[in-house]
């Protein structure tokens, strides 16, 4: 492969995009502690009041030594007052013209979705790297080299989005950012400083690839890329611990006074769960982009070798996605559950109040990621002579992945007129309504992410022959493993969800929860021994049928969806709070948009991403295409 773009694009040019951004952070930064100096100071009293403490010093000598102490202390110095959050009214927020809450909306999710992506790439990018080095298959680097060269021109892009959301942040809600930045103090200047960081690691990882490819020189890229991931999850972390406090505030009082170390003000309930749910999306969320790269230079070409080449890199990256996504919705219930835990009006306002149906939407979503990428899964078994052992079972799979979607996309509570209520006989219907609600979704998804771990053991079992005397026991015990996890799924949430009190439906979700995670393990475990020294069968590489490729294209188009989505839910929770219970929005929009306009901007959103991720593709493609030298018509080369 080429990979000659280091030669196209210099560092100045990369790297101004960034650097504008951070200069842009160290201003804001600087402005906004002397702002909240300034508001400090207005708290240590006037230069009267302290003339008018100073002036009975003048009766002291005269009338004794009490008025002395008395005029002692009134002339010291008054200690400040600790601030409290600050609470502007309406007129206190600068009017633009069109809804503040709009621009910072799409400057926000712009770049946050870069964010995600280029936060992504390099992990799984430094694994692959580190799998070409063992296997000692050249195949592997050269496909990681690739994929940073994808991601690359994100990274500007996301610094572009990030100085453009600080700028309106600044501009639209100055009070909010001061209070910010005066609870979390110093952090602020450690967070661009690690942007520094993160660039120096990244342009060195990216353009010091082919001169530290072999050898000790190897361990030093290696190295370089362990420490760009480093910088950016430690960037990822500070930001997360903005968004929870903004939900879940600690190390403050009441008021919003601060009474907690920096350390206590990050380490709020939700930090963790947010951590980690996050970390899995972003994996996910990065395969599933750069999976649409491959689709997209595998539809373009008609030669054999670089179609073999972009299909099996698409390959990995459903891989990556798919695997990525599997225990997503499991850190999705643990952060669910501490919101629960935390405020109970927050858990209800998500899951049992105006953004109750934004679920049944998510589970479209979820749906459409599942669906897609198990018949990418199914399409990609043709590959290989030995999938027909296996085809048979594609259908029943199929089944089950449509019985569970629609089961999981069933509303508890219909949007109904009077007339057509008193049709129904109320507004849940009388065989559908028991679908609607947790207990029967949990069963769906916890099915729906089996049966997808089911597509993918088959499709890695297609090529593979085990060879051990054993063979015939591990598939029996892994079937066992199938049925029991099954059974024991569909019986718990049954039993536990429609004939017990309610306290045990929350319990039981754990047992479903674990029984998937068995089936997971065990396959992984089993499988791993099983096919050690297998007979491999031959895969013919390039030979995938157009539409496997047309689902690597709905995979980002559906992550993307969702990530939109459920950033709405989870900034909506807060209802009217800048920081929850501390800090009023009293702008024009503290309201919760409505579900008509959160979809159009969601939309919005989600069209400009995938629009800016086709100029990535554009830009990545541009930077391998090299123009032929003219010629004058006697043969000759033009000057």
């Amino acid at each position: 492969m080429s990979n000659d773009m280091s030669g196209r694009i210099s560092w100045p040019a990369i790297f101004s995009g960034r650097l504008w951004t951070l200069l842009l952070v160290v201003m804001l930064t600087v402005a906004g502690a002397q702002t909240v100096a300034q508001a400090a100071s207005h708290g240590m009293g006037s230069a009267d009041s302290a003339e008018k403490r100073i002036a009975p010093v003048g009766r002291v000598q005269v009338e004794g030594q009490p008025l002395i102490e008395e005029a002692a202390a009134a002339s010291a110095p008054e200690a400040p007052e600790p601030l409290a959050a600050p609470q502007p009214q309406r007129k206190d927020y600068p009017n633009i013209g069109v809804s503040s809450r709009a621009v910072v909306w799409i400057a926000a999710q712009m770049h946050l979705f870069f964010g995600a992506l280029v936060l992504a790439v390099p992990l799984f990018v430094l694994v692959i790297e580190l799998t070409g080095l063992v296997t000692k298959d050249e195949r592997y680097d050269d496909m990681a080299h690739e994929f940073m060269k994808i991601s690359l021109v994100g990274f500007s892009i996301t610094a572009i989005f990030g100085g453009t959301l600080a700028l309106a942040l600044f501009l639209l809600y100055p009070d909010f950012m001061g209070y910010m930045m005066r609870v979390f103090g110093v952090q602020w200047l450690w967070y661009a400083a690690l942007f520094f960081v993160e660039s120096f690691f990244l342009y060195t990882y990216y353009y010091g690839w082919n001169a530290l490819r072999y050898g000790n020189k190897k361990w030093v890229h290696l190295t370089l890329g362990l420490m760009l991931n480093a910088a950016g999850m430690t960037i990822m972390v500070l930001a997360n611990s903005w968004a929870t406090f903004m939900m879940a505030p600690s190390g403050v009082s009441e008021t919003g006074v601060v009474t907690g170390s920096i350390w206590e003000i990050m380490k709020g309930p939700l930090w963790n769960p947010i951590n980690l749910h996050r970390f899995i999306a972003n994996i996910g969320f990065g395969g599933a982009v750069v999976g649409a790269y491959a689709a997209f230079k595998f539809l373009s070409t008609r030669d054999p070798k670089l179609r073999a080449h972009y299909d099996w890199m698409g390959y990995t990256s459903n891989f990556i996605a798919i695997l990525a996504f599997l225990p997503l919705p499991f850190a999705g219930y643990w952060l669910m559950a501490e919101i629960y835990a935390y405020s109970q009006q927050m858990g209800i306002t998500a899951m049992g109040g105006i953004l109750a149906w934004l679920f049944i939407v998510q589970a479209v979503l979820i749906g459409t990621i599942l669906l897609a990428g198990n018949f990418y899964l199914w399409s990609g078994m043709s590959r290989t002579e030995g999938s027909v052992r296996y085809q048979w079972m594609i259908k029943y799979i199929a089944v089950i992945l449509v019985i569970c979607f629609l089961t999981w996309m069933t509303p508890h509570t219909l949007i109904l007129s009077a007339r057509e209520i008193s049709v129904l006989g109320g507004s849940h219907h009388h065989i559908l309504g028991p679908l609607g609600i947790m207990p029967a979704k949990n069963i769906a998804v916890n099915l729906m992410l089996i049966v997808t771990f089911l597509s993918f053991q088959l499709y890695r079992r297609s090529d593979k022959v085990a060879v051990v005397p054993w063979a015939s026991a591990a598939n029996a015990c892994m079937v066992a493993i199938y049925l029991v996890a099954i059974a024991n799924i569909i019986f718990v949430g049954v039993y536990y969800g429609y004939f017990t009190n309610t306290v045990y439906k929350v319990g039981s979700s754990v047992i479903q929860v674990a029984s998937t995670l068995v089936v997971i393990i065990s396959g992984l475990v089993i499988d791993g021994f099983l096919y050690k020294g297998a007979k491999r069968l031959p895969s013919h590489w390039g030979q995938v049928s157009d539409r496997s490729q047309y689902a690597l294209f709905a995979l980002p188009i559906a992550f993307t969806w969702l990530m939109g989505l459920m950033g709405y839910v989870r900034s909506s929770v807060k209802t009217h709070w800048h920081v929850y219970t501390v800090m009023k929005d009293n702008s024009p929009d503290n309201f919760i948009p409505t579900i008509g306009y959160a979809g159009n901007m969601i939309t919005l959103v989600t069209i400009l991403f995938l629009l800016f991720v086709l100029f990535m593709f554009w830009i990545a493609n541009l930077s391998s295409t090299r123009q032929t030298r003219p010629t004058t018509a006697e043969g000759g080369a033009v000057a």
